[in-house]
């Protein structure tokens, strides 16, 4: 049996913010993604020995993901983000006797949906502000202790039960995360955003970034040596059929690839995604493709995702949930509609990852076969203390590739001062190169190299400089 988990207290939450310009435009469901701030949150712990300890968690403020209403602005929803974030420090604050890491988020995490839902506030955007206080807290506690995030779960540091899933109720959570082991690399999926240039003659002189980094998708795949792929479709059957088409034309040319279809909410039901589907099985030129699909992300608008059975889309390809994992308990409801499958982001929650992968494992257990599964994917995050996170979380559950975009669509850490880039470059000269002059992701035949990621702290040795940032007072 595991020593107890150490008890800790939140004493201070500061934000800071960093403007974000993308190098090209990134369109995923309903929004062109041309620039957004990132958030930074930094905490002060003390734990119950006395001792206290700083850590850091940081994540793009990404509009029309959390909340999709179109009568809000992109302001508007970097304005519910923050508030988010400003409820979850006061409510974490205010939670008095000291507790292990995770029994703070589950004492708060439901007086902070409440509160959140009294302010006009989604499920999906409350979670971001738990999610960002949660890994800051991690992160102090790890540094305080030297302890890295994938030993330090597997001897369960944080506390972890089934207090906010009772449905894991007599789960050997010690063992089950006494398991879980990083890995040395990790293959990075490669997004083919909606308005991304396929081939060179997609592009003008006027559109073309000429940067000197990849462009289009050919150019990623001879660049990146990438194999695994991320494709958007966007709820018109012929247009997404013809661009899948002319993404097949460049991929094909592999020996070998995987990719995974994502939805991003855009089809109107489950009967018009079997229409896709079924489309593609009628094309001779995307057989391959077709056949390389590991599954189908979210294709149906949160509204109404879980409100039918999808058994015949999921007898078709697996099909799991993303924007629909608003809370705690929405892979439970998903699996008993035919979904087998959930997205881990880190911007939906660190312990939520763990408890959907604790799931899948109970629940394969049940059925004696690896049919529920979990996914590693994208919101934009950044070079530097964002992306190193989500990359340690994804390798701690087991995930073999994650979707990356934020290095395709943002020029690295070009806009950060030199001294921090040499910083991050310096701790992790696996996962960092330096490119003209910036520092950026290094990605080698298709693969991120993470050994670095197993440090004292969340995935960096390193935290990124508050100097040379603009401090926010978030309002709750």
């Amino acid at each position: 049996m595991n020593a107890p988990a150490p008890r800790l207290q939140l004493l201070e939450t500061c934000f800071f913010e960093r403007e974000v310009r993308l190098r090209m435009p990134f369109r995923f469901g309903v929004v062109t993604l041309r620039e957004a701030p990132q958030a930074f949150v930094s905490v002060r712990i003390r734990t119950d020995d006395g001792r206290e300890g700083l850590g850091m968690a940081a994540e793009l403020l990404a509009p029309k993901w959390f909340d999709k209403s179109p009568a809000l602005s992109n302001d508007d929803n970097f304005d519910q983000l923050r508030r988010a974030m400003a409820l979850a420090a006061q409510a974490y604050a205010a939670a008095g006797a000291a507790c292990s890491a995770f029994a703070l988020h589950s004492a708060m995490s439901g007086e902070h949906l409440r509160r959140c839902a009294s302010a006009g506030l989604p499920p999906l955007v409350a979670g971001f502000g738990t999610a960002l206080l949660d890994r800051a807290i991690i992160d102090a506690l790890l540094r305080l202790r030297g302890e890295s995030v994938f030993a330090a779960t597997r001897a369960n540091r944080f506390g972890i039960d089934a207090t906010t899933t009772p449905d894991l109720r007599g789960f050997d959570f010690d063992a089950f995360l006494a398991t879980l082991r990083p890995a040395p690399s990790i293959a990075a999926r490669h997004t083919v955003g909606l308005v991304d240039p396929i081939e060179g003659a997609d592009q003008t002189d006027d559109t073309r970034v000429g940067d000197g980094l990849p462009e289009t998708l050919r150019e990623v795949v001879a660049g990146y040596g990438v194999d695994h792929f991320k494709l958007k479709v966007g709820g018109d059957i012929d247009a997404d059929i013809e661009r899948l088409r002319r993404i097949a034309r460049v991929i094909d040319t592999l020996p070998a690839y995987r990719a995974t279809l994502d939805g991003n909410e855009q089809y109107a039901d489950a009967d018009a995604v079997v229409a896709l589907w079924q489309r593609m099985q009628a094309t001779p030129a995307l057989r391959r493709l077709r056949e390389s699909i590991l599954f189908i992300e979210q294709p149906i608008a949160r509204s109404h995702a879980l409100a039918r059975d999808i058994g015949a889309l999921a007898a078709l390809a697996p099909v799991e949930i993303d924007e629909s994992d608003a809370d705690i308990d929405a892979f439970v409801q998903a699996r008993a509609l035919g979904y087998t499958g959930v997205s881990s982001k880190s911007c939906k929650g660190f312990y939520r990852a763990l408890l959907n992968r604790a799931r899948c494992a109970a629940w394969n257990a049940q059925d004696g076969a690896t049919r529920y599964f979990m996914s590693a994917e994208d919101l934009t995050t950044q070079a530097g203390l964002c992306v190193q996170q989500d990359l340690a979380l994804a390798t701690l559950i087991g995930y073999t590739h994650v979707e990356r975009n934020g290095h395709h669509y943002v020029d690295g850490m070009a806009a950060l001062p030199r001294a921090e880039q040499l910083t991050f470059l310096g701790a992790h000269p696996d996962l960092y190169h330096d490119v003209r002059g910036s520092v950026h992701l290094a990605i080698r035949g298709g693969q991120l190299a993470i050994a670095s990621l197993d440090t004292p702290g969340l995935g960096s040795a390193v935290l990124p400089d508050t100097h040379t940032m603009s401090e926010r007072h978030y309002t709750a």
